[in-house]
């Protein structure tokens, strides 16, 4: 892609808002983001923003916004991406021994793509290597749409702060996710949660973030009383190198 030809941060520039669609009805809002593997590139989210059984969610499509223009970012396209071909499922979802993953992705087509494309996209090199680097409680950022909104003259999600609450590396209670402390809401679902590079080198300076996970869900107790006890707070972010599986 070339220069966009305004001080915009390239990661807003790597997140998409979502919405699902079933027979050309919009159904739900949610985040995603791209992510590139060699020349192929692909549009991460949350597994259940593409089927979710247990609330009756099947939608047949995807539409995101994407930008085609470098000199005025309030100019787009909408992109649809179907979900199914001859009734197969056309996305990719993970799984291990503690049970499902709670992400998916969905290879877009280079050649439906707009030539004009503007985006940024997260690749191998901006997975974690180095676990121990991590700490609890380090600052992170989660990239999304919230309740479907954002700025929507010029199609940029917003920002959440949030810290990491589990010992990162260490898959909770077992799960292939940690968990981080921030306020989050519906339509946050997908989103990217990263960390900032300090001193990137060339291959990562143009997006120069740690993708360290996926949200997926605010995390509660079953035994909370909902009238005595505030919610926790915290939330359930899936590791990111389960895209080196989906992407093989």
């Amino acid at each position: 892609m070339s220069d966009v030809n305004a001080p915009v941060d390239s990661l807003f520039l790597a997140a998409v808002p979502i919405r699902t669609l079933a027979a050309g009805r919009h159904l739900s809002d949610a985040s995603g983001f791209f992510f590139r593997r060699d020349d192929r590139l692909f549009l991460v989210t949350s597994r259940h923003v593409m089927i979710d059984e247990l609330s009756a969610h099947f939608p047949d499509a995807i539409s995101v916004e994407l930008h085609t223009s470098t000199a005025d970012l309030a100019v787009y396209c909408d992109y649809t991406v179907p979900l199914y071909e001859n009734g197969e499922g056309l996305w990719r979802q993970g799984f291990d021994s503690a049970g499902d993953i709670d992400v998916a992705v969905v290879e877009l087509d280079a050649a439906a793509l707009p030539p004009s494309l503007v985006h940024r996209a997260f690749t191998p090199r901006h997975l974690p290597r180095r676990f121990e680097d991590i700490e609890a409680g380090s600052s992170v950022l989660i990239v999304g749409f919230p309740l479907g909104f954002y700025d929507t003259l010029h199609h940029m999600p917003v920002v959440r702060h949030a810290v990491i609450a589990s010992s990162y590396g260490l898959r909770f209670k077992g799960e292939g996710y940690f968990l981080t402390d921030a306020r989050t809401h519906r339509g946050s679902s997908g989103a990217p949660v990263v960390m900032r590079v300090a001193h990137p080198d060339k291959a990562v300076c143009k997006l120069p973030w740690l993708l360290l996970g996926i949200h997926s869900a605010r995390l509660d107790v079953g035994n909370r009383d909902l009238l005595e006890d505030e919610a926790l707070g915290l939330n359930i972010a899936w590791y990111s190198d389960i895209l080196m599986t989906l992407t093989d």
